[in-house]
């Protein structure tokens, strides 16, 4: 059994079902053979985790996924577990491998009913193998009750390759789905599991291959891939003994108007806690002291207008714009100066919003920047909903890049990062829900210019930077906890991280 890595290549339904095709084409291996092994692999899973349990509930659509819960079943009541199976679906539509492992169930008498709403379900395990990657986002009545009775019964679940309801490809879920305590995939880790509601429905995912030789799976170019902190953080530039500061960048931050002005210090801070030689930061004059009681290593500069702003844009290797900036007419200025250079640039929230409605001309084409767009910013500036970002993250990241020519990362859950067309997403696999307050993507922004101003290239200084965010966030979870969370308190891990001190912990 071979168990999902942070580098593993994530698939979508498409070519799974390629790699599923070739494995009986090229490599011999009869799709009854690959559902045997797909619930031979779960049911060790279950046995790993929980131990030998006296009954489980097996909800079995009618497709290939049901086969693989019939396998399950029919390998529990071997070994003397109670098994139930409620099936869903027309049995009568099944394939050929779905109605022999039915079969195989039978005859180990297992009781197989129909789903009956009215069962009461008081202990044991459930296994949700109800409809895989197949299901195309209508759910039917009888489905969406059964996902509900699931959810309802506080036992621990097993989704069968995907919970049931969410989409593998995109992570949405559209009106319901199998809230999971472990996902068990198989032949490739499916995008969906890692984005959207993917980590809320998945619980912890576990990956087998099902013994597909790998020279079959990698005929396959995958659409995305997992991002591996330990990987990215080995990109750092080293730096000569002899090494001053100016050699190691100086990133300036814009922004901070009226009442805002804390977003730009926190950026301005991250700057300097990830290396960066030097940072500036150009705010309205009555945030400068703050700052500097704050952060006195941060050079402070009250700025009125456009006008006062030009010249310190002479200084800087690179620029964080948009924490705190607001959408005034001193903001559009800011914004406006800012994009009359050619330096590399970090576009963060309310400069999106401007560039959004189009209040700032600038040309997309040779731009050196890198977009941070939350879902909200993210509809903003592709002219659309919040929903209909979220029911494909996916194609919006891809949309975003497109259009603006930018490195993109879309915020949230399963954080996406689009660099180029043709390559595939990058996925962040660390982060927590404590990361839902304010100032998180300013901190995230900073760090980000901070990387970039030591020389570090747009693409990996924003998936390094990403996973470090992440990860710092995991960390500060372990140590504070989950409640009252702040922005600020990433500031305390960055260095840990960057430093690989307590690397193993991380």
């Amino acid at each position: 059994m071979s168990h999902y890595l942070l580098h593993q290549a994530l698939f979508n339904a498409k070519t799974v079902r390629e790699i599923d095709r070739l494995a009986t084409a090229k490599g011999d291996i009869p799709s009854a053979e690959l559902m045997r092994r797909a619930g031979q692999a779960a049911y060790a899973e279950l046995l790993d985790n929980f131990g030998t349990p006296e009954c489980i509930h097996v909800f079995c659509g009618a497709g290939n996924n049901g086969g693989d819960g019939y396998i399950i079943a029919s390998l529990a009541a071997s070994e003397n577990i109670s098994v139930q199976v409620y099936e869903l679906g027309n049995t009568n539509r099944m394939s050929a491998d779905t109605k022999h492992a039915r079969r195989m169930c039978l005859d180990a008498k297992v009781e197989c009913n129909a789903f009956n709403p009215e069962c009461n379900l008081s202990e044991g395990i459930i296994i949700d193998s109800l409809m895989g990657t197949g299901f195309d986002g209508n759910l039917r009545e009888e489905f969406a009750e059964a996902i509900e009775y699931i959810n309802s019964s506080l036992l621990p679940v097993i989704s069968i390759d995907i919970p049931s309801g969410l989409s593998s490809d995109t992570g949405a879920v559209k009106d319901i789905a199998v809230k999971a305590d472990f996902t068990v995939t198989f032949v490739g880790v499916k995008q969906g599991l890692f984005t959207g509601r993917g980590p809320a429905m998945s619980g912890d995912v576990i990956y087998d291959s099902l013994d597909i030789p790998d020279r079959i799976i990698q005929e396959q170019l995958p659409p995305a891939e997992l991002m591996e902190l330990e990987e990215l953080i080995d990109y750092m530039p080293e730096f000569e003994a002899d090494a001053y500061k100016n050699q190691r960048g100086h990133c300036m931050v814009i922004g901070g108007d009226h009442g805002t002005g804390g977003a730009s210090l926190m950026a301005s801070q991250a700057c300097l806690k990830v290396g960066a030689g030097l940072a500036s930061l150009a705010t309205r004059p009555e945030h400068v002291s703050a700052s500097l009681a704050r952060q006195p290593e941060v050079m402070a500069f009250g700025v009125v207008s456009g006008q006062a702003l030009e010249p310190l844009l002479e200084r800087p290797t690179v620029l964080v714009i948009g924490p705190g900036l607001g959408r005034s007419s001193w903001s559009e200025q800011m914004l406006q100066k800012a994009m009359a250079t050619n330096l590399p640039m970090v576009i963060d929230a309310d400069a999106l919003n401007i560039i959004a409605d189009g209040r700032v001309i600038t040309n997309f084409e040779n731009r050196l920047w890198v977009m941070t767009p939350h879902p909200g910013e993210a509809a903003r500036l592709l002219g659309v909903t919040i929903t209909e970002i979220q029911a494909d993250r996916f194609a919006a990241v891809r949309a975003i890049q497109e259009k603006y020519n930018a490195v993109v990362l879309l915020k949230g859950a399963g954080t996406i990062i689009s660099s180029q067309q043709g390559s595939p997403l990058k996925v962040c696999p660390y982060g927590n829900p404590a990361m839902a307050t304010a100032g998180m993507g300013d901190v995230l922004a900073g760090v980000i210019g901070g990387l970039v101003a030591q020389g570090m290239d747009l693409q990996t200084a924003t998936e390094l930077g990403c996973c470090m965010h992440s990860t710092a966030a995991d960390t500060a979870v372990e140590e504070l906890g989950s409640r009252g969370l702040v922005a600020t308190d990433m500031l305390a891990y960055l260095d840990d991280i960057l430093n690989q001190r307590n690397f193993d912990e991380l």
